[in-house]
């Protein structure tokens, strides 16, 4: 019996994985863009890998009524925010207007505690004309990631490249026409969560990531 664990020690190993497989393709001067939280310490990984510089994009999740882990959508930042539906998961919980109207209200207001704490007044780099490579620590339903890539064109990037430890095959199918390249570790078929996929998966605090920002910013 093959008692083999192919789960990843956490998102600092992910990131090495991810970071060796990106070196490979000899990326033009690229920039590195983290889904905040989960996202940042794979993103860093990479970014001192690649000796790129580092920066967020902000996304927030727009969980399902009396299930937030079931997107039912997603929003990114930027003055013309961005707004991602999953149409499939409306129909199948039959969610009132008013139920998400409220829900992407609140997500909008920790959007902009999230920029607050974890950006203060740092520079934020300008993705046009640019090879940008997109991470978190997994995709599910991937409506985050299609909001942040969805504002990361609008932004005039000129090659987008999702980076990404674990996914379902049908997630990573439908990013396909919204990125040049998608660079996936892991391509599963049976999936039932992101976490089961590490062996640490703890949820990162505000502390934490602002510590990784920090350390990538001092060696950059």
């Amino acid at each position: 019996m093959d008692n083999t664990d192919t789960r990843f020690a956490d998102r600092v190993d992910a990131g090495q994985q991810l970071a060796a497989r990106l070196a490979d393709m000899n990326l033009d001067r690229p920039i590195i863009f983290a889904l905040p939280r989960g996202g940042v310490p794979v993103a860093a990984e990479i970014a001192e890998r690649l000796k790129a510089p580092l920066d967020l994009i902000l996304v927030r999740k727009i969980g399902a009524p009396n299930n937030p882990e079931l997107a039912l959508g997603a929003i990114a930042e930027g003055g013309d925010q961005e707004v991602i539906i999953n149409e499939d998961v409306w129909m199948m919980t039959r969610t009132e207007p008013v139920y998400f109207n409220e829900a992407k209200a609140a997500q909008e207001e920790e959007l902009v505690r999230r920029q607050e704490r974890y950006l203060g007044d740092r520079a934020r780099l300008d993705p046009k004309d640019r090879t940008v490579v997109v991470v978190d620590d997994g995709v599910a339903t991937g409506a985050t990631m299609k909001a942040a890539l969805t504002a990361l064109n609008k932004r005039g990037a000129r090659r987008v490249i999702v980076a990404l430890p674990v996914g379902p095959e049908d997630t990573l199918h439908g990013l396909s026409d919204m990125a040049d390249d998608i660079v996936c570790l892991r391509r599963m078929v049976q999936f039932h969560g992101v976490g089961e996929f590490y062996r640490d998966f703890h949820q990162l605090s505000d502390d934490e990531t602002v510590a990784l920002l920090n350390r990538q910013d001092a060696s950059s």
